[in-house]
């Protein structure tokens, strides 16, 4: 166990960059979870940390359930930690995992595609519906924000560990995908509840969510085989994209019918 009480050691000054960098893992190799939830969630998909980061406080407390995770154990005084924390209301311990990056697309896998997203929340709750529903790979296309930045994995809630992510994809990227490709629509296509009641939705399938603002770009447009609009009769122009998201999965994962079934 390390005890360490000043700001300006290295190891400290290392965590504060991880904090605060959204894409600092890609320069580290690393990444920065904090609370103990998600970091029970990571521990649970087989991650491994390289530190184990405790308040005095909490090592107190639960510090030998913590300590046998293997890693370096790292004792912070709880006010220096909580000077590094990104939350309103820090927790109280924290990992610093290894990071690679993943350029290997999976060309079969039901899929969801993320088109220059800006919200670091609505990422994480879309990368929360990919896993909830079985959607096991997410492609970010450039431009969208850091999947493994603090906010999104807060956001994400452990997602993170079910989930095969590939970062910075391009367009052409995309269309290696062979499973049909869907993509909202506020204005074309027939709605989700038709395609449910005509059966033909299947979770083997890749949907497209596009930027909060501009929406899905013309380019991963024309690789959509089917565009789909969401039914809204109280009357709102739009919905958030985490929830459209979050609509559009669970239909699809609910269906019932296999992808052979597919048809447009």
């Amino acid at each position: 166990m390390h005890l360490i009480t000043s700001r300006d050691n290295p190891h400290v000054k290392a965590l504060r960059r991880l904090v605060q960098e959204t894409t600092g893992y890609r320069k580290t190799g690393r990444f920065w979870l904090e609370g103990d939830h998600l970091c029970r969630a990571a521990v649970e998909r087989g991650i491994r940390p390289e530190q184990v980061v405790l308040t005095e406080s909490f090592w107190t407390e639960q510090g030998p359930r913590w300590a046998d995770l293997g890693g370096q154990l790292i004792v912070l005084p709880d006010a220096l930690f909580a000077g590094l924390s990104g939350l309103e209301s820090p927790a109280r311990m924290g990992f610093v995992v290894e990071w690679s990056s993943s350029n290997m697309l999976e060309p079969d896998a039901s899929t969801v595609v993320l088109d220059r997203l800006q919200d670091a929340g609505n990422v994480g709750a879309i990368l929360r519906c990919a896993s909830a529903f079985g959607y096991r790979q997410v492609l970010a296309v450039k431009g969208t924000a850091a999947l493994w930045s603090p906010k999104v994995l807060r956001a994400g809630m452990g997602a993170h560990f079910g989930l095969h992510l590939v970062e910075l994809v391009s367009e052409d990227d995309v269309s290696l995908l062979k499973v049909p490709v869907l993509s909202t629509s506020s204005h074309e296509g027939p709605f989700l509840h038709e395609l449910l009641q005509r059966r033909q939705l299947s979770a083997q399938c890749a949907w497209i969510f596009g930027h909060e603002g501009q929406g899905v770009s013309a380019a991963l447009m024309a690789l959509a085989q089917q565009k789909v609009r969401i039914a809204q009769p109280g009357g709102e122009e739009s919905l958030n994209v985490a929830t459209a998201a979050a609509i559009c999965l669970h239909a699809s994962a609910t269906a019932g019918i296999s992808s052979q079934d597919l048809s447009f």
